[in-house]
C-alpha cells in the first residue's frame, strides 16, 4: 500500500462484485452494477486468500457496508471493472482500477464537503464518466461512451441504488459474498477462471 496526494495505491486488486448481488444496466460500450456491499474482516480475509497474497496483511477491523456502483466496460471480450464507487457508511470511497497496470488506487470521499457519497457518485458517472475512464487507463473506452445512453439508463440506476439502500438483507449479502469468495477460491484451485 501507498498513499500518495489523497490516493491510497494498493498491490491487489479490489474484491470483485457478487453478480448473485448485482443488478446491472447497459450503455452502450459500458455498463453500470449496483450493489449493495458489506466489507469485513472475514470477507477480506477470504479475498486475500483467493488471491494467494498470504504476505498481505488486511487492516485490524474492517466492517463497513453501503451501495456500491461498479463501471464496467467490454475488453477483450469480457466486461472489466475500471471504476468503482463505493457510497459506504463508515468510509465512502472510489477506485480507479487498472488492470493494465495492475493497480487499484483509491480515493476517499469527504461526505460534509461532498454531501451524500451516493448522490455524488451518481452525479459523476453522469458528468465525467468519460474523464473517470481515461483516469483509469481505459482511453479507448472513455472515448467510445455515448453519454446519452448513460444518461437514458441513470433514473434507473439511480432507483435500483436507493433501493439497495434502504431494502436489503444483511444476512444473505454476508452470506452470498462469502459463498462467492469459496467459489472462486475452488474455481481457481480446480484451474478455472478468476473473475
Amino acid at each position: 500500500m501507498e498513499i500518495e496526494r489523497g490516493i491510497t495505491r494498493y498491490d491487489i486488486m479490489p474484491i470483485p462484485p457478487v453478480e448473485a448481488h448485482t443488478e446491472r444496466f447497459e450503455a452502450g460500450p459500458v455498463s453500470i452494477g449496483v450493489e449493495y456491499r458489506l466489507l469485513d474482516d472475514a470477507i477480506t480475509a477470504a479475498h486475500i486468500s483467493r488471491q494467494d497474497l498470504a504476505s498481505q496483511q488486511a487492516p485490524d477491523v474492517i466492517d463497513d457496508r453501503g451501495v456500491s456502483l461498479h463501471v464496467f466496460g467490454r475488453t477483450d471480450g469480457r466486461d472489466v471493472e475500471y471504476l468503482r464507487f463505493d457510497c459506504f457508511d463508515e468510509d465512502p470511497h472510489y477506485h480507479y482500477v487498472s488492470w493494465a497496470r495492475k493497480t487499484n488506487e483509491m480515493v476517499h470521499i469527504d461526505p460534509i464537503a461532498q454531501g451524500d457519497p451516493l448522490e455524488w457518485a451518481l452525479e459523476r458517472i453522469r458528468t465525467r464518466l468519460p474523464q473517470m475512464l481515461a483516469r483509469a487507463g481505459a482511453e479507448g473506452l472513455a472515448a467510445s461512451v455515448d453519454v446519452r445512453a448513460v444518461e437514458a439508463i441513470l433514473p434507473k440506476v439511480t432507483e435500483a441504488a436507493y433501493r439497495a439502500r434502504f431494502k436489503h438483507d444483511d444476512g444473505v449479502i454476508h452470506a452470498g459474498a462469502l459463498a462467492d469468495r469459496e467459489a472462486e477460491s475452488g474455481a481457481t484451485a480446480a484451474g478455472g477462471p478468476r473473475s
